[in-house]
């Protein structure tokens, strides 16, 4: 905590009180007691190719130590990490610890062309960060687009003085669920058609901790699944993390309910739930107690998507299996009185409809803090104000300045923030550019306060191509970015819009946790929903979802020095450019400024292909 103090030391007062509550809420329940020595764990991720069978084909996947998902890192808050990553693939990596804090260190936040140049094939490069004020579920994963399919795996943040202080009972076991996709097209080059308007392939199956289970099968043989063994009366914690590139996704285990104790590694007031509704870039850390009747049971991940007029694409479940251990003593399986798997025929739970989202807009609804003093933590006074309209729109092709809309091969679909879209630099990283004071004049643009138009955001006949929404299409691209000053409080309001597409929107914030407000469906009112945010307990996560057709309000406090990614955590929309880069500027002391970059820093001596060269030639300012 040392640090934490020191940074305290040069802030006004209001900002001071913001960052003070905020790391309070996220941490320290064990404070009176005495510290723990910290440790120093370290990995080596090598990234190669290796083949896997999944659905009866083999198919060529890009993982970490030949692992899907990849290694689980564990560690206690308070410990630094080390991971030397070892580049065998031919594509450009980083790699990104998803909701780690990174404080006063987004040198090794693992986004390229934001906060570093791609580790290249044949190259090495060691990323050192330490853990402080946070516990529970996170996850790191590829931040190069579609590789995160399989790029991935669980970060683990245990309390510094054990299990005995988390705010809930100790559990038998601690599980990590990853929900994720089966890729049967290589996802680097479906990300890349993407920024083309090629929309063609999708994910082949769904997946839990890697398995597609056995809701598939080919040539009549289903698949195996994931299989979580149970003892009658034990208590389990379930680390559920949304890896899927497209899809939110319900969770339900049949004859069983869950109890909700942390979002995002961010301890919330528990609650009892049949179904558990998580987002890409999402966690959830929910206790499953085993006490239905020894069996099996299905454990069941259903996508959902926005219903007609949206479009409709290709999505799967997938189930594993919770499987009871009954009776006692060492044998075979098969005899009475073994301790084995119950032969009991699988029980499957009754899932939402594929297009029901108000299940969702409840269950993030339900999230709240734990603690009841985190209304201090909501500013009256706020510093910075902004209405950031998520959808989609058109540029012209070729970089022309005028062309047909519509349903049109004369544009390119791409997807924006208050109408303007992403646009990655491909020579130097921004975060070089901001410490050394290089970026040239007009390399970035600002990232509007407000949208250029106000229209009904969640009118439905803007989904389909035609003649409403097109004169709503044109947009444009650049480098945005949005700076502020240490210790300012910053709220967002995110309003998703019907502009060709109905989705929700999970937003993921590098370096700092969000306080959600409220959140509501349709379009925000201020005055009517202003009045109703919550200052008593509202929840903190790094990723919030803008729900359906709807809006969230947040605010975060500006206090890590740096340059920092806010983006969709969807894929598609990811690399449509759904994005943009918030630079928190430094304060007036050594503790509350950006240090150097570290040893070995990957540079960029040349152009960056992420995307197809001609993506970035061709898009220019078109209309505005």
């Amino acid at each position: 905590m040392a640090s934490m103090e020191g940074r305290r030391r040069g802030l006004p007062n209001a900002a001071v009180t913001a960052m003070v509550l905020a790391i309070a809420i996220v941490f320290f329940f064990s404070a009176a007691a005495p510290l723990a020595s910290a440790a120093s764990v370290e990995h080596t991720f090598v990234v190669s190719q290796t083949k896997m069978t999944r659905l009866c084909k083999e198919t060529l996947v890009t993982v970490v130590n030949g692992q899907l998902p990849g290694p689980t890192i564990e560690v206690r808050e308070g410990d630094s990490v080390t991971v030397h990553v070892v580049n065998r693939s031919p594509y450009n990596i980083t790699i990104h610890w998803h909701g780690v804090k990174q404080v006063r260190n987004c040198w090794a936040d693992g986004v390229p062309m934001v906060t570093q140049c791609p580790i290249m094939p044949n190259k090495n490069f060691t990323y050192w960060f330490n853990v402080v004020g946070q516990e529970g579920t996170l996850w790191w994963h590829s931040h190069v687009p579609g590789l995160r399919a399989t790029l991935h795996g669980a970060f683990i943040i245990r309390p510094r003085h054990g299990a005995a202080s988390y705010p809930f009972p100790k559990p038998h076991r601690e599980i990590p669920v990853i929900i994720g996709d089966w890729w049967e097209k290589d996802p680097a080059e479906v990300a890349r058609n993407m920024t083309k308007s090629i929309f063609s392939s999708y994910a082949s199956a769904s997946t839990v901790n890697g398995l597609v289970g056995d809701l598939f099968n080919c040539s009549g043989v289903a698949k195996e699944g994931y299989v979580l063994d149970v003892e009658p009366g034990k208590t389990y914690l379930l680390r559920i993390i949304n890896a899927g590139l497209f899809s939110e996704f319900y969770l339900k285990i049949a004859g069983h309910k869950f109890t909700v104790v942390a979002a995002d590694a961010n301890y919330v007031r528990p609650f009892t739930t049949e179904v558990i509704a998580i987002a890409p870039g999402e966690t959830v850390d929910a206790l499953l107690i085993a006490d239905a009747h020894p069996g099996r049971y299905y454990m069941v991940g259903l996508p959902n998507q926005a219903p007609l007029p949206d479009t409709q694409t290709p999505e799967y479940a997938t189930r594993g299996m919770v499987q009871y251990m009954v009776s006692q003593g060492p044998c075979s399986g098969t005899e009475v009185g073994c301790r084995g798997p119950s032969a009991d025929v699988p029980i499957v739970p009754k899932m939402p409809d594929i297009h029901d989202t108000v299940t969702s807009f409840y269950f993030h609804s339900n999230l709240t803090s734990l603690q009841h003093h985190a209304h201090l933590l909501v500013q009256q006074r706020v510093d910075q104000r902004m209405f950031v309209v998520l959808g989609l729109g058109t540029i012209c092709k070729q970089g022309h300045k005028f062309c047909k809309r519509g349903d049109s091969d004369e544009d390119i679909l791409v997807a924006t923030m208050n109408n303007v879209s992403f646009l990655p630099p491909t020579s130097k990283s921004l975060l070089e550019a901001h410490y050394y004071h290089t970026g040239r004049h007009g390399m970035t643009q600002d990232l509007p306060k407000m949208p250029p138009k106000l229209y009904n955001f969640t009118d439905e006949a803007l989904i389909p191509f035609g003649p409403k929404e097109m004169r709503l299409e044109p947009t444009y691209k650049a480098t945005l970015v949005r700076r502020f000053q240490q210790g300012a409080v910053v709220e967002i309001v995110f309003q998703s819009t019907a502009m060709l597409q109905g989705d929700s929107n999970p937003m993921h914030l590098h370096g700092h946790d969000m306080v959600v407000l409220a959140q509501g469906l349709g379009s925000y009112d201020p005055v009517k929903d202003g009045a109703r945010y919550n200052y008593v307990n509202p929840p903190v996560k790094n990723t919030v979802l803008v729900p359906n057709l709807g809006w969230i309000a947040i605010r975060f406090v500006a206090n890590n020095p740096g340059v920092w990614f806010m983006h969709c955590h969807y894929e598609f929309h990811l690399s449509m450019g759904m994005a943009a880069v918030f630079i928190v500027e430094d304060g007036p002391t050594m503790d509350t400024s950006l240090p150097p970059p570290p040893v070995n820093f990957p540079t960029c001596g040349h152009d960056i292909d992420l995307m197809p060269k001609d993506f970035y030639l061709h898009t220019k300012k078109s209309e505005t």
